[in-house]
């Protein structure tokens, strides 16, 4: 059994209390033995003579992160045909075994995939458990769960449920139990409903919500769901479901519903915020930049009424997609927790760390400073309690704990996508295009159509 010994470090125990200068941390196995104030000159050095020694003076020691929402078959999709069409299931495998190994050298040790193709999810659960992919510590839901009025249901239905895709359409509640019962033969962690793609109104009945949530648990797994209105937030949170993704537009009652019953709430700002920030220097479509900048309006307000309340918040990213690539923004989402819902840097940190244990099936146990708990933990150059930002340069993450051990990281893995939807073209070659070419004049901007999409999932 391996101990590690960090020596001299301020120490963000990740559980809300204020910083600790000059501290001494031991771990021995996979767990922190104890966090003790450093020894004094001429003290003898803590830990056994074989121990590895980090030399962390000046550094802040501090839980690794988790995202709570990140979903790793995904393949940094440009289109929704990449997620759930183009690639085989050989091949998205493949690349999400690559591309978790771009996540843990962000700083992010921990994450909860809420959906994805077939049950690739679980396969990289279990090949990181078992140390034969270098990744974070992980848990999976399966396809989403959702109806004909549900996000991923997308297709004519004559095109039936798409094989490789990440939702799965269930209209009876027959159909919904069988749904569970197979996930939960195929060893999900979780599972994974869709509602409404902009929560405008709500797609599942209530009954079904408590049925589904009743017989997850009754098997021993959680239950979450996308939620971006407040109809199914509601009803999500009366049927006990363990934590609610998005809830962009609550209303107090909700709010209040939430903190009393501790459901915790994981906002996934970032994929709104590089839509409405940056959208146009990647070629998004601008329905979908101001729908995001007019979510995000409304999300601020949840969120601090969220925060008022004392509502348990989480850190999801929506990772996966072209615009949130894997092992890049991860950190971001802490600042958008800030700028959004008004929380200080340790209450953002706690909300990567200590409150997203839950995810992993492990709170309590993970996300924590303190003897006892796992040691997944990072050494950052700078004090993110002072500029949380610092979190964002994977430069200054110096040293990754999992599981009690060093991992060595590489920080220059090149993406790895899926293979691209079929397109012809991006506009229409008229008459009057081809005039205008031969005019010498410049070319008009490209007539897209597109079917409006959802505002993340």
């Amino acid at each position: 059994m391996t101990t590690i010994v960090i020596h001299n470090c301020d120490v963000i125990d990740g559980m809300g209390n204020a910083p600790r200068r000059g501290v001494d941390v031991v771990i021995e196995g996979s767990r922190i033995q104890s966090v003790e104030a450093a020894a004094t000159d001429g003290a003898a050095q803590p830990g056994p003579a074989d121990a590895v020694h980090i030399d962390a003076s000046g550094k802040t020691l501090m839980p690794g992160l988790i995202d709570a929402h990140c979903h790793m078959t995904y393949g940094e999709s440009m289109t929704q045909e990449e997620q759930d069409i183009f690639t085989s299931v050989e091949g998205r495998t493949l690349r999400a075994a690559w591309n978790v190994q771009k996540v843990l050298a962000a700083g992010v040790t921990g994450i909860s995939q809420p959906g994805g193709s077939y049950f690739i999810g679980v396969a990289i659960r279990d090949g990181i458990a078992e140390r034969r992919i270098k990744g974070p510590r992980m848990t999976s839901a399966g396809r989403y769960i959702t109806t004909s009025n549900g996000l991923t249901d997308w297709y004519p239905d004559d095109a039936g449920v798409i094989e490789g895709g990440i939702g799965i359409r269930c209209n009876t509640l027959d159909a919904m139990i069988a749904e569970v019962r197979r996930q939960v033969k195929n060893g999900v962690d979780f599972i994974k409903l869709a509602d409404s793609p902009f929560g405008d109104y709500q797609s599942f009945r209530d009954e079904e919500l408590v049925t589904i949530a009743d017989l997850a648990h009754q098997l021993n797994k959680r239950c979450t769901i996308h939620a971006r209105g407040n109809a199914e937030t509601r009803a999500a949170v009366l049927a006990g479901f363990d934590w609610i993704m998005h809830g962009n537009l609550l209303t107090e009652s909700t709010v209040e519903l939430l903190a009393e019953r501790q459901t915790p709430l994981v906002p996934t700002l970032l994929l709104l915020e590089v839509w409405a920030e940056y959208g146009d220097l990647i070629g998004s479509p601008p329905f979908i930049v101001e729908a995001s900048k007019r979510m995000l309006e409304r999300t601020a307000e949840s969120l601090h009424m969220c925060r008022a309340a004392g509502v348990k918040l989480v850190v999801g990213t929506d990772t996966g997609f072209a615009m949130t690539p894997y092992g890049e923004w991860h950190a971001k989402e802490l600042e958008l927790l800030m700028k959004y819902g008004g929380l200080t840097e340790l209450e953002a940190i706690t909300a990567a760390t200590y409150n997203a244990g839950v995810t992993l099936n492990l709170e309590n146990e993970i996300g924590g400073v303190a003897p006892g708990m796992l040691a997944d933990l990072l050494v950052v150059d700078g004090d993110p309690s002072q500029d949380i930002a610092v979190l964002q340069d994977p430069a200054r993450i110096e040293t990754i704990i999992l599981d009690g051990e060093v991992v060595d990281v590489d920080r220059d893995l090149e993406s790895w996508s899926n293979e691209s939807s079929m397109t012809y073209t991006h506009g229409y070659l008229t008459r009057d295009v081809v005039s205008a070419a031969g005019a010498g004049e410049p070319p008009a901007m490209p007539i897209v159509r597109t079917r409006a999409n959802p505002i993340a999932e």
